[in-house]
Order: C-alpha cells, then structure tokens, then sequence
C-alpha cells in the first residue's frame, strides 16, 4: 500500500492546524501551573542551600546567577531542537492539538529528567580537560564553562533559525573538543590536557552509529506495518484538521510520550553536568561535596577504604618513590600515562581522603575552605581508578571490585545532581520547546520526504526514537534525539519509495557535518578571549 506522491505544499498542513485550533490555551495553562510550581520549588531549594554560604562579597552570588542564565538558555535553546522533534509526529498527524501536545510532553520530559541518573551528565563532563575541572572556580575553569555555553547557545539559535533540526547533543561535544584543543595549543609544553580522545571515541560512536540505527530500524518497522496492518487509512498523510483513527492515534501519543520521557532522561542531562561545574566554582560551600552522606555512611567509607589500601599495596612496586599524590595522579589522569609511582600516589589519596572524612565525621561538617579541596581528591581518585583497568597493572577480580565499591562511594560524593537543578532544567526544555517547536515540526513533517509524513510512518519513526534512545540512556551514552528521529523519518520515506526531498537531506547532512568544526571554533575562540579577559 504505497502512498500516492504529494509534493510537499506550499502551504503548511501545520498551519492549517493552528488556524483552526480552539484548544491551545488548555496546554499553555497546564504549562503555566508547572512553571510557578517549578520556580517557587527552586527558588526555595536554592536559598536553603545558599543560606550556608558565607561572603562577604555579592560577587560570587552575581556569577552564579549568570552562569545559571546562560545554563539555562542552553536547555531553553536545546528545547527549539531535540524536544520539539518529540512532539513533531503527534503534532503534524493531529493527534494532539499542537499547544496539548506541548504540554504534553514537557510533562513527560519533567518525569524524564526527574528519573534520570546523571551517567549522561557525567559522561559529558569527563570529557573536558582534568585541570580546568579541578579549577573550575578559577578564572580558567569559568572561561571554559562560559565558552561551551555560549558557543553551543549560537550554534543552536543559528541552526534553528534555518529550520535545521540540528544536534544539541554534537553542538556540545563539539564545544567540549574546541575548549581541550584551545586549551592544550594555549598551555604549550606545560604538561596540561587537551581533549579525552578515548572518551570521545566512545560518545561519538554513539552519536554517529544512532542515526544509521534509526533510518534502518525505521524502514523495517514501516515495512512490519505495511505487511501487518491493512487499514488503507495508515498510508496516507492527514487531510485537513481531522484527528487519525481511535488506534492510530493512541499509538501516536503513546510513542510521543515514550520519546519525550526518554529525551528528558538522556537529553535533558547533557547541561546539569555544567550547571554542576557552575554550582562547584561559585558556591563550593554548598555544592562541591553531597551533604546528604551522613556519619554512619563514612564509617563505612572508612572501613572500605582501608581495606581499599591494601588491596592496592598488592600493587606498589618496590622502586617506586613517594611524591606528593595530588600532582601524581592529575599528571596521569591527564596524559593517560602510567609509571610506577601511581599506585603508591593512589595509596596515599586514599588514606588521606579517609583521614579527613573520619576527622569531620560527615560531608556536611567538612569546613567551607576544605570543600573544594577534598572534592577534587576525591575526583581524582576516582579518575585514576576508571582508568586503571586499562592503563594500570593487572588486578585480581577481589580488587577489582574492592576497588569498585569504593570508586562508587567517591562518586556518589561528588557526582551528585540536585533535584532543584534536575526541575530547572526541565522547565528550561519545556520553555524552549513552546516557544519554537513550530519549525522543526514542519521541517520533519513535510520537507524531508517528497511527501508528507503518514500516520504509519509517524509510529514507526517515534517507535524507533523511544527504543534507541531508551537503549542509550540505559547504558550512559549522550544520543541525539533529531538524530535519531530525522534519520528514522528518512528511513521510512526511503523504505515506502516515496523519495526524499534532496535539498533538506542536503542542509540536514551540512548542518551535521558542519556542526561539530563550527562549535569547536566557536568554543575554542571563546575560551582564548574569555581566559585573557580572566587574567
């Protein structure tokens, strides 16, 4: 049942929707209640936790509250791109009134976010340059934060405004490789850090693998239906105003929430890593050590990370030589290189780290002058444990997991994502997607195939969206959710021999190709003005 070519209109289908629409303020006021809800909560949240901050300068209160801005309007802006495509199948096929179904899904994305579990977050965050992590209260660490962001916030305004559903996820990522170059050509010989090859390896094998998985699971789910589902009424693109059949629709709506959930807990977490970094250089007080680890937690720690020096004393060789330990493992972390005298770095990191932990009895009770201080021991420790596995002597399994379990305490010590922050952001999407999702909607609706977008081809797009970012989510790697859904589109187009519109083909591949160089430059110029200006 192939479906007879349309060429795409002149005039958009979409906006003969919004013409005829009499229900839009229904989700703008549903949208309005979560946003006041949302503010009030993070307004009291943060001044809870800013109430431990002792200054006597605004100065710091007056960068955070920048830095949040422009944080922010990274995820508004990531709102235009990856979540309005959650909503641009349910919306074009008029299963929802486009306003509901904005609503709708930011909803869903706020559920998503809420439940996420921040490997994204973290995963993006391991791919910066260790030094400038550790520094992120000096002027290097902010120019790096700054620069990502306003970089990535151009690109994204700019690729919108062309109707271009680009990535928000390789925007970043391409920020991230434009500050470690900027940094190591700025840096020279002086031993610092440029970029986590192996890390970026590993995200953009995500990023590139994801859109050939969605074009051709797309295809093959759209030719399933056509050899399934024999209601003629599946293959052909909306007429007019009227909603699709009771099934279709539920399938369609259903599939848009299952997107929307899963682009908030994979998406959603790619800028509360840099929000994190914001919160640990401006306010360390509150936010570079998780105060909810309590005295009993850290007598467990203590007892773990005894047995944690030893098992690593397995490992110290006899000509190794004593160094100060902070140095030694930030050299390793940073050149991937190892030499005898990390281990025995590493053993001295652990038993300072549990020394002082013991000495304060909580995280909480932890001085504000030693905050930032023992969170940074703490992330270097636990850099140099994910990287001995592969770097390092070889380990029985008992050590392996000792070492493990204690890595895990690190971690939930320092890499730890507010629930105010994980709101922000969500609202942040939500915003973003009301204010711009008309664009990309059309663009996937109507300008990629030669024809526009079936009830069938719709499903069997968000379908694949749903499972593969899901699948990402679930094993920590940053996916594209456009990526992903224009891709599928394209794969059901292609798998219909309805033909695929060239020239939007053609401007989708550049903004890709182009995306990832143009935001490296950006963010690599950035980084070298804001850091001169920092001096």
């Amino acid at each position: 049942m192939s479906t007879t070519a349309t060429p795409a209109a002149t005039t958009s289908v979409l906006d003969q929707k919004l013409a005829n629409s009499k229900t839009g303020k229904a989700g703008g006021y549903v949208f309005a209640v979560m946003l006041i809800g949302g503010l009030g909560y993070i307004a009291t949240k943060l001044s809870h936790d800013l109430s431990f901050v002792h200054s006597a300068s605004v100065f710091p209160f007056l960068l955070l509250g920048l830095a949040l801005f422009i944080a922010l309007g990274f995820e508004f802006v990531n709102g235009f791109h990856d979540t309005a495509n959650a909503v641009a199948t349910v919306i074009y096929t008029h299963s929802l009134e486009p306003h509901l179904a904005v609503a709708w899904s930011g909803i869903w994305n706020f559920i998503g976010v809420m439940t996420s579990s921040g490997a994204v977050a973290f995963a993006i965050i391991s791919l910066l340059p260790v030094e400038l992590i550790l520094k992120v209260s000096k002027g290097s660490g902010f120019s790096m934060v700054f620069a990502l962001l306003v970089a990535a916030i151009l690109w994204n305004l700019a690729t919108w405004w062309r109707g271009l559903p680009a990535s928000s996820s390789h925007t970043m990522i391409g920020s991230i490789l434009g500050v470690g170059v900027a940094n190591q050509l700025m840096s020279g010989n002086s031993g610092t850090s440029g970029v986590d090859w192996e890390q970026v390896t590993k995200v953009f094998k995500a990023l590139l693998i994801s859109p050939v998985v969605g074009f051709i699971m797309a295809g093959a789910i759209f030719l399933l239906f056509k050899l399934v589902a024999r209601d003629p009424r599946l293959y052909k693109a909306p007429e007019g105003t009227a909603p699709p059949p009771f099934y279709i629709r539920a399938l369609l709506i259903f599939t848009c929430t299952g997107v929307s959930f899963f682009h908030g807990s994979n998406d959603g977490q790619k800028g509360m890593g840099l929000i994190m970094l914001i919160l640990v250089g401006t306010v360390p007080t509150a936010y570079a050590l998780n105060h909810t680890v309590d005295q009993g937690q850290v007598q467990t720690f203590a007892a773990v990370s005894t047995a944690v020096a030893g098992a690593i004393g397995n490992y110290v060789e006899p000509a190794a030589v004593a160094a100060d330990p902070g140095p030694q493992l930030e050299k390793f972390v940073s050149t991937k290189k190892y030499d005898p005298g990390v281990m025995l770095a590493l053993q001295s990191m652990v038993n300072e780290i549990r020394n002082q932990a013991v000495s304060y009895g909580s995280l909480g009770n932890v001085p504000a002058e030693m905050q930032a201080n023992v969170r940074n021991e703490m992330y270097l420790t636990s850099e140099t444990m994910r990287l001995l596995p592969k770097l390092g002597p070889k380990m029985n399994d008992a050590d392996v997991k000792t070492l493990s379990n204690y890595k895990g305490f690190l971690d939930k010590s320092t890499k730890f994502i507010p629930s105010w922050v994980k709101v922000a952001v969500a609202l942040a999407l939500g915003l973003g997607t009301m204010v711009g999702w008309k664009r990309i909607v059309v663009t996937v609706g109507e300008k990629i195939g030669k024809t526009h977008l079936t009830y069938a081809q719709g499903a069997a797009a968000e379908i694949t969206a749903m499972i593969t970012i899901g699948l990402a989510d679930g094993y920590g790697l940053p996916v594209s959710t456009t990526h992903v859904l224009s891709s599928g589109v394209a794969g059901t187009m292609a798998a219909n021999k309805s033909g695929l519109q060239m020239s939007t083909i053609r401007d989708i591949a550049m903004a890709w190709v182009f995306t990832l160089p143009a935001a490296a430059a950006l963010s690599g110029s950035l980084f070298w003005l804001f850091n001169t200006i920092a001096k």
